[in-house]
């Protein structure tokens, strides 16, 4: 018979630990690299660093042209991830509920984004906003970032609706409870866990988004990603990982935020 005191399990239990402590590690050690660093009072990246200093956060402060672009990348992010929500989660009500010819085809063009390399995306969307007059405006990158993300809602949301019990919706409607009704009173707070792990998507794809914002901006909608990879390849020092300490820092607020209020155990 085997125990947990037998030295069988307990080699098993100490070579789990191990592999979960290196991969933990393994994912943590980025992160803690760019932290330090950005705190490096030398004019170039430096870990360890010979000393804590302010100095890049300061001087990402101090620079209009980073403010200007973390400022375009929070308008967008603010304006992409309700709209994408909203259309995405009308969009998956619409597919798993209603019946229509074509539906698979029109699930499967909604999805195609996640398939298509993001360099065609970014060049059929130069095209068309182009002959739109919307390339280079804020509302054309609106419209490319929303194109991105809509997929990841549309699955999210998608994926509650299919555990979702139908019955309580014609049970709703059974009572006198019309469709809209229903919906509003009973299929939204159910699948509230989709939509807001779509909106965390949403807002993470659109606040990191490159390929296609690389085609659709102009000198004034320079997105946050955009001017990183812009300044990575003209200079070599601490900004970019002081501004990666604040994206860090955005990243655990939201996570705290979504714990507390619904838990991240829901969302997932």
């Amino acid at each position: 018979m085997v125990t947990d005191r037998t030295p069988r399990v307990r080699l098993q239990r100490w070579l789990l630990t191990l592999a979960g402590t290196g991969v933990y590690a393994f994912l943590a050690l980025p992160v803690l690299v760019i932290l330090l660093s950005a705190f490096s009072p030398q004019p170039y990246p430096q870990f360890p660093p010979q000393g804590i200093s302010l100095r890049w956060i300061r001087a990402l402060l101090d620079d209009p042209g980073w403010l200007d672009s973390l400022k375009v990348s929070v308008v967008l992010l603010l304006v992409v991830t309700p709209l994408t929500v909203l259309i995405g989660t009308f969009a998956a009500w619409a597919l798993a509920r209603l019946q229509f010819r074509h539906r698979e085809a029109l699930q499967a063009f909604i999805l195609s984004p996640l398939m298509i390399p993001q360099v065609v995306l970014g060049i059929a969307l130069l095209y068309v906003l182009t002959a739109a007059g919307l390339a280079g405006t804020l509302s054309g990158l609106v419209i490319g970032h929303m194109v991105v993300a809509l997929p990841y809602v549309v699955r999210t949301v998608s994926v509650s609706l299919a555990a979702m019990d139908r019955r309580l919706e014609t049970v709703a409607m059974s009572l006198g409870a019309g469709r809209w009704y229903s919906f509003r009173h009973v299929t939204l707070p159910l699948i509230k866990p989709g939509m807001l792990a779509g909106a965390v998507f949403a807002g993470v794809t659109s606040f990191g988004e490159v390929s296609v914002s690389l085609f659709l901006s102009a000198p004034e909608t320079i997105t946050i990603p955009i001017r990183v990879f812009n300044y990575v390849d003209q200079t070599f020092d601490p900004t970019v990982n002081a501004i990666s300490v604040i994206f860090i820092l955005l990243a655990v607020l939201i996570l705290l935020v979504i714990e507390r209020t619904m838990g991240l155990v829901k969302l997932l």
